[in-house]
C-alpha cells in the first residue's frame, strides 16, 4: 500500500468538506426511489455514503430506523435500544433523526453521555444489560 504523499500533513483547503452545506443535504436532497445507486448501502461497518450524492440522508435513516423497528416487533423484541454516535459529520444529525423516529415507535432508547460512543462501549452495554438472562430473555432486550 503506497502512503499519501499527505500523510503527517494538515489537510489542503481544497479536501475539506463544508460541513454545514453536508448537513443542510442530509436534511433537503432526498434520494430517487428509482435510482438503486441512491438506495441504502451497507458497508462493513454500517450504513454508508453521502449526502451530497443523496446515499446517507434524512429519508434513509428514518427508513432504516422504522425497518429496525418492524424486526424487533416481528421478534418480539421490546428492550431497550442502545444508539452509538460515532465522529462522522452527519452523526448527530443522523441520531436525532433516529431517536425521533425510535420514540415514535414507543422503543426505549438508551445513548452514552458525551459526544461519540464507540461500538465496543455500546457492545458492552448491551451485554451488561442482558448478563444473566436466558435465551429467550435474551432475544427480547436489546
Amino acid at each position: 500500500m503506497a502512503i499519501s504523499p499527505l500523510a503527517g500533513k494538515l489537510a489542503p483547503e481544497s479536501a475539506l468538506v463544508d460541513v454545514s452545506k453536508l448537513v443542510r443535504a442530509f436534511y433537503e436532497e432526498h434520494p430517487d426511489p428509482a435510482s438503486p445507486a441512491e438506495g441504502v448501502s451497507f458497508g462493513t461497518s454500517g450504513h454508508r455514503g453521502s449526502a451530497f450524492r443523496r446515499t446517507f440522508n434524512e429519508d434513509h435513516i428514518a427508513a432504516i430506523t422504522h425497518a429496525i423497528c418492524d424486526y424487533r416487533a416481528t421478534k418480539g423484541t421490546d428492550g431497550t435500544l442502545y444508539l452509538g454516535k460515532d465522529t462522522h459529520a452527519l452523526s448527530e444529525p443522523a441520531s436525532r433523526v433516529a431517536c425521533e423516529c425510535l420514540a415514535a415507535r414507543g422503543v426505549d432508547v438508551r445513548i452514552a453521555e458525551g459526544e461519540f460512543t464507540p461500538t465496543p462501549v455500546v457492545s458492552h452495554a448491551v451485554i451488561g444489560a442482558n448478563r444473566g438472562c436466558n435465551k429467550d430473555q435474551t432475544s427480547k432486550q436489546a
